[in-house]
């Protein structure tokens, strides 16, 4: 599959992200694919090591002459967020991602496409294994299970890596090289809530929400789109008037991703059903005047349901909930004014699911200052501690402080200007880089993290640039032997 890729400039990058394509790597199911990169570099001479939670490191000695030059770490994470469209069945532990050209970018057929972090991986590989590249000691990072949890960053052994320079290949702008990101952590919510049966006269309705935008849940929380938990919650406050009490509840599947749909099936009295569908008529053209230009395909739909519920939460505990969700924090809590333009602190709703009375959540706090972060958790904490819920905080990360006087960051710069004639725009992210867990556990490292031009990443829309990728291929190489040059 994805023979076409081959077709592409520069043919050995996009070689490399066909096999990363054709071999299935969710979070957590990355196995496969580090067991084809090992055979790969013992096909090559290239000594390979894993530490113990599994990250894979492939080294390649400097070229003749270039012994003393300061050691390059190239890092990109194995694994790939892991959405589809609702209506396009996909196995992301089984199947492959089917690629297709449009307009000059490559995108999937209704599925991420895995460019993040694919092509920086693919790069690093084709670094390897191109011998007229000029180079001082080589090593090559590849962690696990970035997606689901910075697991692999947050597990990496110590003492292990030797490089002094470490360049991070997951950013997703053209023309622009980042120095600094924001920190966060996963804010988990659980509790059990009592129910009854549903009662005669109460009928069962599904409620939809479908058909938004999603993305990256810290690249454009702040753009402005919807997050189907909070949306589903706002029309779910509503049919409160109408006596509906929750049966069950799904929305989103990964916390750091924008929800794009959530469900939920209710018990309301029959007489109120048609009220609360034609209500619900006027709500989805309501969000679609509020969300116009960047939500235009949102579909709220109020419809018999088919489940066999028999059981939903009490009126109270329904209500209760629902407002706690309500009232949760969402989106851009903060502008950064250290960083002007960029967010300093938000919050995903990203995973909310309820069961049987088990309710679930899992929320991703983002900041770029640690001690707003953690305030944002802990409001999370007193919110629903009100409502007798347990809540605690996980994968924790700290954020990446820029060094803007960087002597690499002052290569990269002179090197972008040689190269395609103008200043690289020097930026902090709001999202979870990798690179602020890496520096914590070697403190010593150079830092910079660029890459070619992704849009949509962790959505079905997920897409690359062709021609990014040609560029973000020359200006690796070249920094890789400017760096041979200097002295360690």
């Amino acid at each position: 599959m994805n023979a076409h890729l081959e077709q592409l400039a520069p043919q050995a990058v996009w070689r490399h992200f066909r096999t990363l394509c054709d071999t299935p790597r969710p979070s957590g199911h990355e196995a496969a694919l580090v067991a084809k990169l090992e055979a790969w570099a013992d096909g090559l001479g290239l000594a390979h090591d894993r530490d113990d939670f599994g990250n894979l490191r492939i080294r390649k000695p400097a070229s003749p002459g270039h012994e003393a030059a300061p050691g390059v770490i190239l890092q990109g994470h194995l694994d790939m967020v892991a959405q589809a469209n609702a209506d396009h069945p996909h196995d992301f532990t089984r199947d492959p991602i089917a690629t297709h050209v449009v307009d000059g970018w490559l995108q999937a057929e209704h599925t991420t496409l895995g460019a993040d972090n694919g092509l920086g991986v693919a790069a690093a590989l084709a670094v390897l294994e191109d011998n007229t590249l000029t180079h001082g000691p080589l090593e090559v990072l590849f962690t696990l299970e970035e997606e689901s949890s910075m697991g692999g960053a947050l597990n990496l052994a110590e003492d292990w890596l030797q490089g002094d320079i470490l360049l991070n290949l997951d950013s997703e702008d053209r023309g622009q090289v980042y120095i600094g990101c924001a920190g966060g952590a996963d804010v988990v919510v659980d509790a059990q809530f009592p129910t009854r049966a549903v009662e005669a006269g109460e009928a069962l309705m599904r409620l939809s929400l479908s058909g938004l935008t999603g993305g990256h849940s810290g690249i454009d929380i702040d753009k402005g789109r919807g997050n189907a938990n909070r949306l589903l919650v706002r029309a779910l406050r509503w049919l409160e008037a109408c006596g509906a009490r929750l049966v069950d509840y799904q929305g989103g599947t990964l916390r750091n991703a924008l929800p794009r749909e959530a469900f939920a099936t209710l018990a309301m009295p029959e007489e109120e059903v048609a009220a609360a569908q034609q209500r619900m008529v006027r709500l989805q053209q309501e969000w679609r005047d509020e969300l116009a230009g960047v939500d235009d395909g949102l579909q709220l739909t109020l419809e018999p349901s088919t489940a066999d519920g028999s059981a939903a939460l009490g009126r109270d505990a329904s209500r209760l909930l629902v407002n706690a969700l309500h009232a949760a924090p969402c989106g851009v809590e903060r502008m950064s004014t250290a960083v002007p333009g960029v967010v300093e602190t938000s919050n995903n709703l990203g995973v909310v699911s309820l069961a049987e009375g088990r309710f679930h959540l899992c929320a991703l706090v983002r900041s770029l200052r640690d001690s707003a972060g953690a305030d944002l958790a802990d409001r999370f904490a007193a919110l629903f501690e009100l409502i007798g819920a347990r809540t605690r905080v996980e994968n924790a990360y700290p954020g990446w402080t820029p060094s803007p006087e960087s002597p690499l960051l002052a290569r990269f710069c002179d090197l972008h200007r040689q190269r395609l004639g103008i200043e690289p725009a020097v930026k902090v992210i709001h999202a979870g880089l990798e690179c602020g867990i890496l520096g914590a556990k070697y403190p010593g490292l150079a830092m910079i993290s660029f890459g070619p031009l992704i849009r949509g990443a962790h959505s079905p829309d997920e897409r690359v640039e062709i021609d990014s990728v040609d560029e973000f291929w020359g200006m690796l190489r070249a920094l890789i032997e400017d760096l041979a040059s200097a002295t360690a």
